[in-house]
């Protein structure tokens, strides 16, 4: 019965997904997105790191979709591979800082006392301390790469899912279905997954499509300043911030990055919105 009703749910997002124009627009070019950088190979012959002096800083054209850059480097292929790895970093922490600020925002409402302030104090903490900054301590500490790029995002990410996932388990306890299961004699862990985390899938799930833009963002800053993703790795950011000394003079190098990642960003920022619109009508009709 209740894998059933999931299942409904399920379905009926996803109608009101394909009735929704910035839904079904912004998913589409998500998905579109995902599958090039995906299967980048079919889409390319060229080596993203396969240098070729003799034809670098080429205009868009000869069979260079964006040109080569300063090593000769097809910029459309590394575009492709770029993503890949930008999207991965995107959603791999938020992921990650959904799953640990969900956990710990339930056992902040659940338990109380001690335990609450104890992690509310922490989520404080991390929500006091420029994202940026905290990052920069980080990657400068662990060295620029990938891993050390999930875990500042991940650390950046978590308190404002905690704070957020513990006010709307506040709200769900005092609601009359969880006090009839525990009048039933139904125990804590029992009322914490079969009721309080279900109604709070549509919650983390806004806030997760609307965390991935800012991961993006975060990666890409990082990145363009030479603290993030470090080379022979390609990642967007890093893209636009190596060819920033010929932004006057060839500026499709970094114009083509910087375009794919504002593309990705309003994407994933008009899918969150539609979202929330979808599974909040009150506030769609507000």
């Amino acid at each position: 019965m209740k894998a059933e009703r999931k299942r409904n749910t399920g379905q009926e997002l996803f109608r009101a997904c394909l009735h929704n124009k910035a839904a079904l627009i912004s998913g589409l070019i998500i998905l579109l997105i995902i599958l090039l950088s995906t299967f980048a190979p079919l889409f390319t012959h060229y080596d993203e790191t396969g240098q070729d002096l003799m034809n670098r800083l080429m205009p868009p054209g000869n069979g260079h979709l964006f040109g080569t850059d300063e090593l000769g480097r097809d910029v459309f292929t590394r575009i492709l591979y770029g993503t890949r790895v930008s999207l991965l970093i995107a959603l791999l922490p938020t992921a990650l800082a959904a799953a640990l600020g969900t956990a710990l925002g339930i056992c902040a409402a659940s338990f109380r006392g001690a335990t609450d302030f104890i992690i509310m104090r922490l989520a404080d903490i991390m929500l006091s301390i420029p994202g940026m900054l905290f990052a920069m301590v980080v990657l400068y500490t662990l060295g620029g790469s990938l891993a050390s790029v999930v875990i500042s995002l991940i650390l950046i990410e978590w308190g404002e899912t905690a704070r957020v996932v513990r006010s709307v388990t506040l709200k769900l306890r005092e609601s009359e279905f969880v006090e009839a299961s525990v009048s039933a004699g139904a125990g804590g862990l029992h009322v914490m997954i079969w009721h309080i985390l279900p109604n709070l899938l549509p919650t983390i799930i806004v806030l997760f499509t609307l965390n991935i833009p800012a991961s993006i963002l975060s990666e890409s800053a990082l990145s363009f300043l030479g603290i993030g993703i470090q080379p022979p790795q390609v990642s967007l950011g890093l893209m636009t911030g190596a060819s920033r000394q010929y932004l006057f003079q060839m500026p499709w190098l970094a114009l083509a990055p910087a375009g794919m990642i504002m593309v990705i960003v309003l994407s994933f920022h008009f899918f969150g919105d539609a979202l929330r619109d979808i599974l909040d009508p009150g506030r769609r009709t507000a």
